[in-house]
Parts: C-alpha cells; structure tokens; sequence
C-alpha cells in the first residue's frame, strides 16, 4: 500500500546530499520528498560511486545525479551552477554527511590523529558552511527556501565512544546557527534534526553503537526515531509550514534528549549490577 501524500513539496526544488544506499537516512529523505511532489538532485562524494547504491534511488525518483566532494569548493561550485540552470532558484537543501575517521580507524579520543581530526571536522560540520556559501555564490538559493542537517545529541552530551563526532557535530550546530541569522535576512531557514542513534553505514562504523541503540531504546519514552519518521519530519521542515522555524537543534528522538533514566532501564541496571531494588530489600 502506497504511503499517503500531502503534496506538501509541490513544487519545490532542492538538492538532497549523502545518500549512499537504503540504509542512508538521505535515502529515506530523498523518497518522502519525492511522495510530496519535491524534485531534487542527488548528490554525494564520487568514492560514493564504487561504495553504494545512488544510481537504484536517482531512478526510483526521477532525479539527476551530480557527483562532488563537499568538502571541495570548485566541485560545490560546479554542482550549484548546474543545479541553477536545471531548476532555477532552489527551494530547499538537505544535508546529510558525515564521517569519524579516528573513530573508523579506532583511534581513542585521548590520542587523535590530528590530520583525520580535522578531515573529520571538514566532512562532517564545515561541509555544511562551504555548501551554503556556494550555493549563495552561485546565486543558487531562492528566498524563503529551507536547509536542513542531521545532528546527534552526542554535540551536547559526552558518549565515550561517539569520540570526535561530538565535537563535529557541536561545530555543525554552531554553524547551524551562525548561518541562520544572516540567511534569515532573505527568509531562508536552517535548522538541525537531531536524530536517535539510526542503524545506518555511517553509524555502523561507530564501535558500540549497538549498546547506544539500545540504551536510548530503553530511555525514550517513545523508543529510538527511524530514519522513515525523520524522514517525514525533514519534510515538515522543507514545507511553508514551518517558515518561521530557524536557528534550532530540534530533537527527533522519541523523547530521549528530556529524560534523565527509566523504570526499564533502572531494573535492568540492578539486575546487571546485583543492587537490591527496594522492595526487594523488605523496605
């Protein structure tokens, strides 16, 4: 059963970056933007070419792929030219990069390397102020159009093994911010999503991910956001319905960024640890 359209992107343009394959939380963002009648270019890095699967999702939607480095400002350059003449002013940006090279070559926090520190920090954060800056260049934004970024609570809370990505992911919601106020000066709005921990490429590559699924699964009152419901609420955000919404980290994570701990997960801790639970000691 095909899933129910609002048409809340009739009509907009935009240009979706970091979907790799069906496990990309852009791929699922790419489809609902397409259910609500957007039209978008693909992008992601060329290395994409050989380690996924863009070509299965630009045919799905109907949507051209440009290959570039986001961290490369004549391949951003080139992209946003192309994108201006294909579509005219766009509407909307969806940004959806990241990657911990410390992190993947199982480099501890304490002893960085500090060249993939800062290729880290490119990718994943300052990424998202070359693609803005290129795309004003190039002329390439409408007024009233929309960006969105996919963060992780891990910029404002310490998870051991989230390592570097915290700090990238705090400078990416920095940039967030000092973005939104010159671009609100033409009605564009930027915000941030910041996500539950997702089973994705990306995450996969994060040692101890699985305990940080399930750990939030166990805290959220809701359980831990799918990439499918962030998907719809990346589109709230691309809608007019949100145009007075900019500047915010929002939190998409089944309630897990207001809670402290849980029933589920105290009884679960006592009985790892052997701590009596108080009705248990007679009290």
């Amino acid at each position: 059963m095909a899933e129910k359209s609002y048409g809340l992107l009739e009509g907009k343009k935009g240009v979706i970056f970091g979907a790799l394959n069906e496990q990309s939380i852009a791929w699922a963002i790419a489809e609902a933007v397409h259910r609500e009648g957007g039209r978008f270019i693909l992008s992601n890095a060329p290395v994409a070419k050989r380690l996924g699967t863009l070509e299965k999702l630009a045919e799905k939607t109907g949507s051209p792929i440009i290959w570039a480095d986001a961290t490369n400002n004549d391949d951003l350059m080139a992209l946003f030219q192309q994108a201006r003449e294909t579509f005219g002013p766009l509407d909307f940006i969806v940004h959806s990069i990241g990657m911990g090279l410390n992190i993947r070559k199982n480099r501890p926090y304490e002893d960085l390397n500090y060249d993939w520190y800062i290729k880290t920090l490119d990718i994943s954060a300052i990424s998202l102020h070359r693609i803005i800056h290129c795309a004003l260049k190039q002329e390439a934004l409408a007024d009233g159009a929309s960006i969105v970024t996919l963060s992780y609570i891990g910029a404002q809370r310490t998870f051991s093994k989230y390592s570097e990505m915290g700090d990238a992911k705090a400078l990416l919601e920095s940039i967030v911010r000092s973005w939104g106020y010159r671009l609100g000066k033409r009605r564009i709005r930027i915000n941030a999503i910041s996500q539950s921990p997702t089973p994705t490429t990306a995450g996969s590559g994060i040692e101890g991910f699985d305990a940080m699924y399930e750990f939030a699964q166990r805290v959220a009152p809701l359980g831990n956001a799918d990439a499918k419901s962030c998907a719809d609420y990346t589109v709230t955000l691309l809608s007019d319905l949100t145009r007075m919404v900019t500047m915010q980290t929002l939190y998409h994570d089944g309630g897990f960024s207001s809670m402290g701990i849980s029933d589920e997960l105290i009884e679960t801790l006592a009985e790892a640890l052997g701590v009596k639970q108080p009705n248990e000691a007679g009290s």
